[in-house]
């Protein structure tokens, strides 16, 4: 059997899969994502060990330069709470309403002939994502909720751990009682990047593309399928301090959207700061608050002279930016600093520059505040909060597929309501269209308790 046919079964396998899906409970849902948080509890060793390996082998690429230590910091599941927190996940999503089966919109056409808008599964994923190997986790559980099947292609730095927790996973539905319906094939994970190629032409078997991880690899996915695809390329998030910013708030939320998780898409990238800040103490108390949190500065000329007398200890910290720094996702601890005349000067730099994902405005004035909200195009607008609250599980959706700077189905932090669509269902009689019109029948076009409407 050649790669490609191999590749086009899988992509079969999980379009019936999704099909078997269709018919199955909620509760039956619930009951496989408890099973699977069983299982990857009871075979935690052989994934810590899986991770390891992999920690082992990119702790060797980052040495030769050929990887990236926030693309390492991202791949260690075994330090601190990050496993508890994958398996609570799980289990948080149990708890969350299922997002099919529900009616948006019902109208009596005529008494004996009805329409309802009814949510429905998006069908097949495909998700392609770099070192996060709890994202096999994550997402695995949010297509199942949803009613969807999922294939799943990580980086090679996560190859071991992301092949046992799909493993496991498979194994948990696959020890599942027979009447649950929910087939292993519901989840698969596929090896090379050759596979990824195959995948994307396969848009008869796969419904939406669901990327997560650089630039490039967004850009080649956008660039390379027909299959609609849901992600962001750019995490470039702004914070605005304005006039009116209170000095405590503005430190406390500027340090902790840089330093809270740089290498996340929602750290912020770009510090934008009202020029009256600068002929007083408070953008210097700010500045000084970011290098005491071991912060990088890029500083444009107005800026890097308005800290011509900070403490000696943080001088190598500070420096001139240049033009490309305000189009960089660092993802480390190093900000691009910029002046702004005012709101509005801060609004064009965000059109300009940013990536419609997440920013911020840092004032106590809300009309200023609702001003630079209205006119920011982005998925999240913030205001006197942490661009770091940009994430499904904060917003409470339990986990999320990824972030969404797209204008059409999904937007910002992707959870359950994201991997649905919805169909129009028509129930009638015998009806013909030709029976209205003019002289005819008139449709009545009555709204109806949605109430009603059982599946």
């Amino acid at each position: 059997m050649s790669s490609d046919s191999a590749i086009v079964q899988t992509a079969r396998a999980a379009r019936q899969a999704s099909v078997a899906l269709q018919s199955v409970t909620d509760k039956q849902k619930n009951e496989a994502l408890l099973r699977i948080k069983q299982v990857l509890a009871e075979r935690k060793t052989e994934i810590f060990e899986a991770n390891e390996v992999d920690k082992k082998l990119a702790e060797e690429q980052v040495a030769q330069g050929k990887l990236s230590s926030s693309l390492f910091k991202r791949l260690d599941i075994c330090n601190g709470d990050k496993f508890d927190s994958i398996l609570s996940g799980v289990e948080d999503i149990t708890h969350l309403p299922d997002p099919t089966k529900r009616v948006s919109l019902a109208t009596k056409l005529d008494d004996d002939l009805e329409l309802y808008r009814v949510s429905v599964p998006v069908g097949v994923l495909l998700t392609i994502f770099e070192a996060r190997p709890e994202v096999v986790v994550n997402i695995s559980c949010l297509a199942l909720k949803s009613g969807n099947a999922v294939i799943l292609k990580g980086g090679k730095e996560a190859s071991h751990t992301n092949a046992v927790l799909a493993k496991v996973i498979q194994d948990a539905l696959n020890s599942l009682p027979a009447d649950s319906s929910i087939p292993k094939e519901a989840v698969q994970i596929v090896e090379t990047r050759e596979d990824i190629s195959a995948l994307l032409e396969l848009d008869r078997f796969i419904d939406m593309v669901v990327p997560r991880g650089s630039n490039s690899l967004v850009k080649y996915i956008q660039n390379n399928t027909r299959i609609p695809v849901l992600g962001h390329a750019d995490g470039l998030c702004s914070l605005f301090v304005d006039k009116d910013a209170d000095l405590e708030k503005a430190k406390k939320i500027v340090v902790d959207s840089k330093t809270n998780y740089p290498a996340a898409c929602n750290s912020a990238e770009t510090l934008l700061v009202h020029h009256e800040l600068l002929q007083s103490d408070k953008f210097a108390a700010i500045a000084t608050a970011l290098l005491a949190a071991g912060v990088s500065l890029r500083c444009d000329t107005a800026t890097y002279n308005a800290l011509s007398n900070v403490d000696s200890k943080f001088k190598e910290q500070v420096s001139q930016s240049t033009d490309e720094d305000y189009d960089t996702e660092f993802l480390d601890l190093t900000i691009a600093v910029k002046v702004v005349q005012d709101v509005s000067e801060a609004i064009d730099h965000i059109i300009e520059h940013g990536s419609k994902h997440t920013d911020c405005i840092i004032t106590e004035d809300a009309s200023v505040a609702e001003f630079f909200m209205a006119r920011v195009d982005a998925a999240g607008c913030y205001w006197n909060a942490s661009t770091r609250f940009a994430d499904g599980f904060r917003y409470g959706f339990g986990a999320e597929v990824g972030v969404s700077t797209n204008k059409t189905h999904a937007r910002g932090p992707v959870g359950l309501e994201g991997l649905v669509i919805y169909k129009y269902r028509c129930y009638g009689n015998g009806n013909a269209a030709g029976d209205y019109g003019s002289g005819k029948k008139q449709y009545l076009h009555q709204t109806i308790d949605q109430n009603n409407y059982k599946i």
